[in-house]
């Protein structure tokens, strides 16, 4: 039995997806900036078309503002050179005008036949702090505008920050049906209220099981009193070899030339630097044992030179599999993972571990992508 209610209790299947790495997060030895592992174009979409032949069933694109690839103008460059992975685009609300906003959305949609799910992200923009309560109310009031866009013939909203009026639907409407699939992440009670309400997929840090437990009791209490019931997803990196050993060497491997004041500028420049999650993330350090192992098979040390998500499942293929296949019975139906360096790490779980597991689209078992081209102003519907 599942920690509590979700919306696929009946799939058996998971989304099992990998990460592109947009914003300067490559390498082969952490805090070693490496060339050959730039966020150009050609390595990020290398990455992407290696996660599809392997078998991801989605992608991450991030977004910051680091060097390396714009999430959006990055999703619509893969759409000619990929046909069955989904792109999971980071969506920094406010950055762009939420209309303007929403008939991008539209337009990637399209050109992907549905293959775009969006990943709503609220933080502070280059060079400004903002009250946190503030941030929330603009996410809230974009996301309540793109879902107005995307299920209604007119957008009427008025907000404490955006008020729009009488506008037609017809350039904003997406190739999926209700619109894309939201995936959200955040741990204040302002996060949780928003991903309670408005999205689909909760995506959680890797932290020790009954942590997590936490973690989906509390957002669904949230989603309670909306009356809904969310799907959850963990974001975690991955160390995978034929034996533990293997890969514990290769962890120790990959942070043996890290300095560590390097790895704190690397941590700090990170828009996301001083939030909630990070600070959990950050605890599990401390709490580690003398290898940075804070439960079997879970290690911190990804943690020494990266903001955000900051451990890895490392283990064998049998070890890595018992330990996802734990979460999905907790309720967990999507992972996306990662690791250094991302293209060989990709290979690596795709030919050890992603055979062995029942992989799906999430769009697709929501009943969002049609079997055809929709009757959409972009699709086959009227043009007026």
């Amino acid at each position: 039995m599942t920690i509590v209610p979700i919306t696929s209790t009946d799939l058996d299947a998971t989304e099992v997806s990998w990460f592109a790495a947009l914003c300067s997060d490559d390498y082969q030895f952490l805090g070693v900036p490496d060339g050959n592992l730039r966020s150009s174009w050609d390595h990020c979409s290398q990455i992407v078309k290696t996660a599809e032949q392997q078998g991801f069933r989605n992608i991450l694109c991030p977004s910051s503002y680091q060097v390396g690839q714009d999430t959006l103008s990055f999703v619509a460059g893969c759409a000619p050179i990929t046909t069955d992975i989904n792109m999971l685009a980071a969506v920094r609300c406010g950055e762009m005008q939420p209309i303007m906003l929403a008939r991008t959305i539209a337009t990637l949609d399209h050109m992907l036949n549905g293959r775009l799910t969006v990943n709503i992200i609220s933080s502070d923009f280059p060079g400004q702090t903002e009250d946190s309560s503030y941030r929330y109310q603009r996410s809230r009031e974009v996301v309540e505008i793109l879902k107005q866009a995307w299920t209604q013939d007119e957008i009427n909203y008025k907000g404490e920050i955006y008020n729009f009026s009488g506008l037609t639907t017809d350039p904003v409407r997406p190739y999926q049906s209700g619109g894309p699939l939201l995936y959200f992440g955040g741990y204040s009670p302002a996060a949780l209220e928003l991903c309670g309400q408005h999205c689909d997929v909760y995506l959680m840090w890797p932290e020790k099981i009954e942590e997590l437990q936490g973690r989906m009791q509390a957002v669904n209490a949230v989603a309670e009193r909306y009356d809904r019931t969310l799907d959850y997803g963990l974001r975690v990196h991955m160390i995978v070899r034929d034996t533990e050993a293997e890969a514990r060497e290769y962890a120790d491997y990959i942070v043996s030339k890290l300095d560590d004041d390097q790895g704190d500028a690397i941590r700090n420049r990170a828009l996301d630097a001083k939030s909630l999650g990070v600070s959990h993330q950050a605890k599990n350090r401390e709490i580690a044992d003398d290898h940075g192992y804070i439960e079997p098979n879970l290690w911190t040390g990804v943690g020494r030179a990266r903001s955000g998500c900051g451990a890895a499942i490392v283990g064998s293929t049998d070890q890595v599999l018992s330990k996802l296949e734990a979460y999905q019975k907790m309720g967990i139906r999507a992972f996306i993972l990662s690791g250094y360096p991302h293209l060989e790490e990709a290979e690596h779980f795709g030919k050890r571990v992603l055979p062995q597991m029942k992989t799906c689209s999430l769009p697709h078992e929501y009943g969002r992508v049609p079997a055809g081209v929709p009757a959409t102003p972009l699709g086959n519907g009227v043009r007026r």
